[in-house]
């Protein structure tokens, strides 16, 4: 019984450093490309959030004054919705599931009731949380009366 060995002629092969590079920087512009469209996202979802709060909260105000005959003053603000005003018999609250006072930003939306005119300003500042702006920074308001 001979022992015939095959020698197989296999060469080791590895990506060079020309190869690397290329995908690298293949990757880094998919990145460049996809990264800012998906931190968009983020940001597109969040003024989706405070519009959707603000009509919320524009709804719940109009349900406290069909309860009370008149909307939160200034000072009572938007957590008069959640807890009541001393004194008041018709207050049939809470009104909402949970406090809603501050946008997706972290600032509170802006209330201001004018007594006079028997209308509200409700209202976010946008992103940067400063009144007036474009775009993400744009104010954002909610039904008055």
């Amino acid at each position: 019984m001979m022992k015939t060995t095959l020698k197989k002629n296999v060469a080791k092969r590895g990506f060079t450093l020309i190869e690397l590079l290329v995908v690298i920087v293949i990757l880094s512009i998919l990145a460049a490309l996809i990264v800012p469209k998906l931190i968009r996202r983020g940001d597109d979802a969040k003024v989706t959030k405070a519009n959707a709060d603000l009509a919320i909260l524009s709804s719940v105000l109009e349900t406290f004054r069909l309860d009370m005959g008149r909307y939160p003053d200034t000072e009572e603000g938007l957590f008069v919705l959640n807890e009541p005003p001393p004194d008041d018999e018709n207050w049939k609250g809470p009104y909402t599931q949970k406090i809603i006072s501050l946008d997706p930003w972290k600032n509170e939306y802006y209330y201001e009731y004018l007594e006079g005119e028997d209308f509200y300003i409700l209202m976010s500042f946008g992103a940067d949380g400063a009144e007036g702006g474009e775009d993400l920074n744009e104010d954002l308001y909610g039904a008055g009366e």
